[in-house]
């Protein structure tokens, strides 16, 4: 099946990859968000193309407007989808506008409004399930090192796979990741991860390294760095052999860290630096997510009142 990109036009694969060379270089975002945003940009300029639009100057308000109609009815995703897809598509032409002085097209194109999914968490119990892993081999302490190492810290999946040895100071009791943006912070860490990360690394980690020696903290049964793909595929293996019924992701890990500090009085502020989040908004969230507790636990509690 043929990408996208391939049945494009070459004047829309020059502006794709101007456009992905702003978004690396110069707002300097991931390689993840990155490759998101071109995904969405492709099948949009790919779509004005079978549209009879091949050039960038002509399209219009009403192109747009056809897009996100074809979108929404035809392709049928989700509201959340939409909205990303809408955000993405202003952003693309708010840069062509600068790079190609091109009106902007997109002003009038309204950000949708739309609700924030309240993030699924972990309770207290689910997770003490979680972290209870039989300790025999060097991949048990690998995957209790990187488990309790999420929960103490809220890092990202993705923090946590590029991380290095280096990286981790156990004397100072830090962790120090890059997040998005390859923006650097320092995240402190509780005594029982910094036990059980003191565990594999002088203990176990060695017995995973193959032919070439790595860096990097985490390794898989090959001897390279873990993936996203691999640590999901251990969580889940994990969740499902303590018999936890809920659908979990490693996100759910960042979520339940957060969740679970509010819950126990730690403040919003803190809490947006330790995730990482640049602005206080995003960390907001957590806060519906406690009051949801409140309130399961009021009515668990209080039902004859």
């Amino acid at each position: 099946m043929k990408s996208a990109n391939s049945m494009l036009n070459k004047e829309y694969k020059d502006i794709i990859l101007n456009y992905k060379t702003y978004l690396l270089y110069d707002k300097q975002l991931s390689n993840n968000t990155v490759s998101s945003y071109i995904y969405d940009i492709e099948r949009y300029l790919l779509y004005m193309q079978k549209n009879n639009v091949t050039n960038i100057n002509n399209i219009t308000k009403e192109n747009i407007t056809n897009y996100i109609t074809y979108l929404d009815e035809k392709e049928m995703v989700s509201n959340y989808t939409l909205a990303r897809k809408i955000v993405t598509i202003k952003s693309f032409h708010n840069f062509i506008s600068s790079k190609y002085m091109i009106k902007d097209v997109s002003i009038k194109i309204e950000h949708p409004k739309f609700y924030k999914k309240i993030p699924n968490v972990l309770s207290i119990e689910e997770i003490e399930q979680l972290l209870n892993i039989e300790l025999k081999t060097a991949f048990d302490y690998r995957n209790k090192a990187m488990l309790e190492l999420m929960y103490a810290t809220g890092i990202r999946v993705s923090e946590v796979c590029n991380l290095l040895v280096n990286d981790i100071n156990l004397s100072e009791k830090y962790v120090k990741c890059f997040g998005k943006g390859s923006k650097e912070r320092i995240v402190p860490l509780g005594n029982i991860a910094i036990n059980y990360l003191k565990i594999y690394i002088e203990e176990y980690r060695n017995k995973l390294i193959k032919n070439s020696l790595t860096q990097y903290l985490f390794l898989n049964n090959h001897g390279n760095k873990m993936t996203r793909q691999g640590f999901e595929f251990i969580l889940k293996n994990i969740a499902k052999e303590k018999q936890i019924t809920k659908k979990i992701t490693p996100h759910m890990l960042r979520h339940s860290f957060a969740t679970h500090l509010l819950n126990n009085g730690a403040d919003l502020r803190s809490i947006q630096v330790m995730l990482g989040h640049t602005n206080l908004s995003t960390t907001q969230i957590y806060t519906t997510v406690s009051d949801e507790v409140l309130k399961e636990n009021y009515d668990l509690y209080h039902t004859d009142l």
